[in-house]
Order: C-alpha cells, then sequence, then structure tokens
C-alpha cells in the first residue's frame, strides 16, 4: 500500500502524520518506506535525527542519476536509509530537490517516482510526504500512490483550500493513476471543548466529504517529539496523541 499525504497549504502536519504513520506501521511488523519528496526535509530529520546530515545519497541523487540517463547507476533500494526504528527506512529529501524541480518537469519524468516505487517488492508499506505545493513532486506522488491522505487543520483557510485539493486529485485520477482513491480527511490539531473545530468538522461531513472518524489533538508533546526526532509511539505510548495516531492507523489498515 502507498499513501500520499497531501495538502496544497502548508502548516496542517503533513510530515507529522506520515511520520507516525509510518512509524506505528513499522512497530507493528510491516516493512515500512518513508518517502520525503519536500526540499525542507522535516519528515527525514524526524525520522533521522542528526543522521541525516551524513548522508551521501538522498532523492536529489537519485534524480540527478535520472536526468544523467544513468544506465548503470543506482537502484532504488540503495538510496533507503535505515532508521534507528526497526523496519523503517527512508528515502531522505534534500534542499536540492527545489532546484531539480525545472528540469525534471520539461523532461517529463513524473513517472519516474512510481517506477521506482515499483521495484522496491520487499516493502509492505509506503508513505510519501509532500511539499505544500502542487507542483512536479507532489504530482509525482500521487501518480505513484494507491491512496491520499488529506490533513485539515481546522481554519477556514484550510476549509477554503480543500476544495480546489479535490479539484487537483481528481485530475490526477482523470489523467495520471485512475486507481488513487482519496482515504480521506485526517482532522488534525483538533480542539473538541472549542465550537469552531466542531462546526467545521461537522459542516464538512454534512457536504458530503469523507472525514475520518479518527482525530488528531493539539498538543505541545509533538513540538517535543519533533525536538527529539522520535515518533509519538517511542517518545511517550501512554500519551493521547499516540493513541490517537494508532487509532487512526487501525482505522486505514481495518
Amino acid at each position: 500500500m502507498r499513501r500520499v499525504i497531501f495538502n496544497q497549504k502548508g502548516g496542517v502536519g503533513k510530515s507529522t502524520i506520515a511520520c507516525n504513520l509510518a512509524a506505528i506501521s513499522a512497530a507493528r511488523g510491516r516493512r515500512t518506506l518513508l518517502v520525503d519528496l519536500d526540499p525542507q526535509a522535516n519528515a527525514s530529520r524526524y525520522l533521522l535525527g542528526q543522521m541525516l546530515e551524513e548522508q551521501k545519497k538522498t532523492l536529489a541523487h537519485f534524480f540527478d542519476d535520472i536526468l544523467a540517463y544513468k544506465v548503470f547507476g543506482a537502484k532504488p533500494v540503495d538510496y533507503i536509509v535505515p532508521t534507528r526504528f526497526p523496519n523503517l527506512g527512508v528515502l531522505p529529501s534534500d534542499p536540492r530537490l527545489e532546484d531539480l524541480q525545472v528540469k525534471l518537469e520539461s523532461r517529463y519524468k513524473m513517472y519516474k517516482l512510481r517506477e521506482a516505487l515499483d521495484t522496491l517488492k520487499e516493502i509492505d508499506e509506503i508513505f510519501i510526504d509532500t511539499p505544500p505545493a502542487l507542483n512536479f513532486f507532489t504530482r509525482s506522488a500521487l501518480i505513484s500512490a494507491d491512496a491520499c491522505l488529506i490533513p485539515f487543520d481546522c481554519d477556514d483557510f484550510s476549509r477554503r483550500a480543500l476544495y480546489t485539493l479535490m479539484d487537483s486529485v481528481r485530475e490526477i485520477q482523470s489523467d495520471h493513476n485512475r486507481n488513487l482513491r482519496v482515504e480521506g480527511i485526517v482532522v488534525n490539531h483538533y480542539q473538541a471543548r472549542a465550537n469552531l473545530p466542531v462546526r467545521m468538522v461537522e459542516e464538512l461531513r454534512t457536504e458530503g466529504l469523507p472525514v475520518l472518524e479518527a482525530f488528531l489533538s493539539a498538543s505541545v508533546k509533538i513540538r517535543e517529539s519533533h525536538a527529539q526526532a522520535l515518533p509519538m509511539i517511542h517518545l511517550d505510548p501512554r500519551h493521547k496523541l499516540s493513541r490517537e495516531f494508532e487509532a487512526l492507523y487501525n482505522l486505514l489498515a481495518a
């Protein structure tokens, strides 16, 4: 199963959701891969910590090889970096991805990521983190994926962006990947006692949008999780947010 976590709006928790779901998948014995297509490399740093600075093979090097038409270049599996968590690997990002984007797009290389992931037969689950924009890398991710998760952070800007986002996914479905499905909207930073989040979620449901039943609470604990490069189930498995991530994973796996 390949899931892309996608929203054109920044700050909605894409990297956090992708990494925590990947960590849960790996902890349950699934051979899991996190693909980080965001040049900011937040997901890579979250799972690798300081090891990210030591990497000599990143997705930028992978795309460099594609642009150079290297017939005997490294295989996709050679770019996977093991984490300190069993069963969990990362295809790490690199700031140079931003510079490569125009070249890759002009040469129409949007299917290369899917071709690369197709070779990773030994991987059970793949989670793909994307930049906060509908660009070459996001389209490549949507073309490569079986399912799309859409984080939603309960504000009006995020709600307005949802409609454009859904149109973008439908366009990819129509033109490039008929097997892609929207698995659901992940409500993040949820505050059950605040009127606005409760009302917004109810309105989304009324409009027929696929809101998933597992909500992720707002918590300062996630900042500690980022700082220590420890997904929530490894930092504090009994924390409310850890249980919510597990409930979300269970819902997806059902």
